[in-house]
């Protein structure tokens, strides 16, 4: 495989405007996203933003931004517009979508997310980690995945929702919104319209299971602290304090 790492981001956030620039320590929230993802150190690393002040943001810490436009419908759409323009020769056949609003994420966990890939009947990979307390299984803001593991670390995902799944006895699984794409399917993806269970779920990822494509999870240890709300942001704040 060869991977690029792309973070879309963009300033027009409901719940916290102008969240990529929001000071974390000294620096803006996209930089501490594109140092993580730079130390993981599986391929280049480019963020797709739908403003020039994003794009200057990255430039002055040292990456690489392009711009894009602003009326993407998803995160997705952003980064497969990214990937088209800066690699028209098609050099890297792997994409990995990364939020713009995981500071705190592990840099292993984005090589970790490459695995279920080595399998070519897989189009989708991604993560997940065992919840570890009931209020954070039962809050529907926590995406649940429904993963058949076959006891090891990875397995495919048969559906995701923000209930809790499955029923019965055993551990359940946060889903962490990290992917990576085979290019192919990343094109595939953006091209497909909206699913039914998607729009009732609010889950982008259900548009591609209901169009028969596989999903793959690897499970990891740890959860990367999101940043949606001002209350998020304090939070990150306080934990990434030198």
């Amino acid at each position: 495989m060869k991977p690029i790492i792309v973070i879309p981001a963009r300033m027009a956030s409901v719940r916290l405007p102008g969240k990529p620039l929001a000071d974390i320590c000294g620096e803006p929230m996209i930089v501490h996203v594109w140092r993580r993802a730079t130390e993981a150190a599986v391929g280049p690393v480019v963020v797709a933003a739908a403003e020039p002040e994003i794009v200057a943001a990255v430039e002055a810490a040292g990456g690489t931004a392009v711009l894009t436009r602003a009326d993407h419908p998803s995160g997705s759409d952003r980064v497969c517009e990214a990937v088209e323009s800066i690699d028209q020769e098609g050099a890297f056949d792997t994409v990995i979508n990364l939020q713009g609003d995981f500071p705190t994420m592990v840099p292993g966990d984005l090589a970790s997310v490459l695995g279920p890939l080595a399998d070519p009947a897989v189009d989708i990979a991604t993560l997940a980690n065992k919840f570890s307390n009931d209020q954070d299984r039962d809050d529907p803001n926590k995406v649940k995945a429904a993963i058949e593991l076959n006891g090891g670390r990875s397995g495919r995902v048969l559906y995701f929702s923000r209930t809790i799944i499955p029923a019965g006895d055993g551990d359940h699984y946060h889903h962490i919104g990290i992917y990576a794409f085979r290019r192919e399917a990343l094109r595939r993806f953006i091209n497909l319209p909206p699913a039914a269970l998607e729009k009732r779920e609010r889950l982008e990822q259900l548009r591609a299971l209901a169009a028969g494509m596989r999903i793959d999870a690897t499970l990891v240890d740890s959860y990367p602290m999101g940043v949606d709300t001002p209350a998020d942001l304090e939070r990150v704040r306080a934990e990434l304090k030198p």
